[in-house]
This record gives structure tokens, C-alpha cells and sequence, in this order.
């Protein structure tokens, strides 16, 4: 077996790093491969990404469009065909996530209506389309609407110490 003091990398795979501005003898030296003269030659002299010598930038030439909002609420999509893949008539955010049918139980859930029902299914998300509530209810289901996870308030005594200060 291998030890781990035998260990190497492949031949070919590691290359020893240049050293620049070590004698005219090493093909980097002197100037270290810079050129003579220049803004690149000196220490600290480059320009900031996206600089376009002075020329107006890219990202100002183009147009903007649209919005995005600051708090945008995304969510998850769970079709009304894919919970037959949920185990037991309940459907809510544990059953959804141990199905693999979301990633995370702790963001907003929407259910859609692509797909068949073959059983009552009692459904709990953050929205439903109206199509969706009608196949829920037609097998026999229900649907209840849960509002978002809330952080808990602190404190009043935290709070005013904050304000305080």
C-alpha cells in the first residue's frame, strides 16, 4: 500500500512557479517581463475592471430596462399530478421535501394544476391556481392556505435598548 510520504503528482502536472526579476540569465529579469514603460509596468498599475481607456463602458453604453424588486418572492411549483408521489393523504411542506418534490420546506410553496388527481388529498401551501383548488376539491380534497414562515418579534425590552443607545 502506499504511503502517504510516497505520494507525488502525475509527471507532467505540477510545473515549478516562474521566477521573474531574478538576472538577465532567466529570460524574466529586469524588468520581469512588464515591458519598459506604462501604467502596467508600475507597482499597482492596472485598471479597474470594466475600464474601457476613458471610452464610454459597456455597461453604460447599453439600455436598461425593467424592475427587480428588492424583496421578490419566489417560489416553489408542486403540480397537482405529482402528489401521488406523497405518501399518505396529507400533503404539506415535510411531505413535499421527503418526496423530493422541493428543495427546501422552509420557502414559499405554490401548487399548480398540471396533471391528474386519483385520490382526496388534504393539501396545505402558501398559494394555489384556481385550477389546482378545483381538481383538489373535485377528488374529494381539501386546500388550506398558510401564510408565511414569520420571524418571531424580539423582545420588547430588546427593542427599546436598541432605540436607546
Amino acid at each position: 500500500m502506499v504511503e502517504l510520504h510516497e505520494l507525488r503528482p502525475a509527471a507532467g502536472s505540477h510545473r515549478s512557479a516562474k521566477r521573474k526579476g531574478r538576472g538577465p540569465g532567466s529570460g524574466k529579469g529586469k524588468t520581469a517581463g512588464r515591458g519598459e514603460n506604462g501604467q502596467k509596468s508600475r507597482s499597482g498599475g492596472s485598471v479597474r475592471p470594466g475600464f474601457e481607456g476613458g471610452q464610454m463602458p459597456l455597461q453604460r453604453r447599453i439600455p436598461k430596462r425593467g424592475f427587480t424588486p428588492r424583496k421578490r418572492k419566489v417560489f416553489q411549483i408542486v403540480n397537482v399530478g405529482d402528489l401521488a408521489r406523497v405518501e399518505g393523504t396529507t400533503v404539506n411542506a415535510q411531505t413535499l421535501r421527503d418526496a423530493g418534490l422541493i428543495r427546501s420546506n422552509r420557502g414559499l410553496i405554490k401548487v399548480l394544476a398540471m396533471g391528474d388527481l386519483s385520490q382526496a388529498y388534504s393539501v396545505e401551501a402558501h398559494k394555489f391556481s384556481g385550477g389546482a383548488v378545483s381538481k383538489i376539491e373535485a377528488a374529494g380534497g381539501s386546500v388550506t392556505t398558510v401564510g408565511p414562515v414569520v420571524r418571531p418579534a424580539p423582545p420588547p425590552d430588546a427593542a427599546e435598548a436598541e432605540n436607546d443607545g
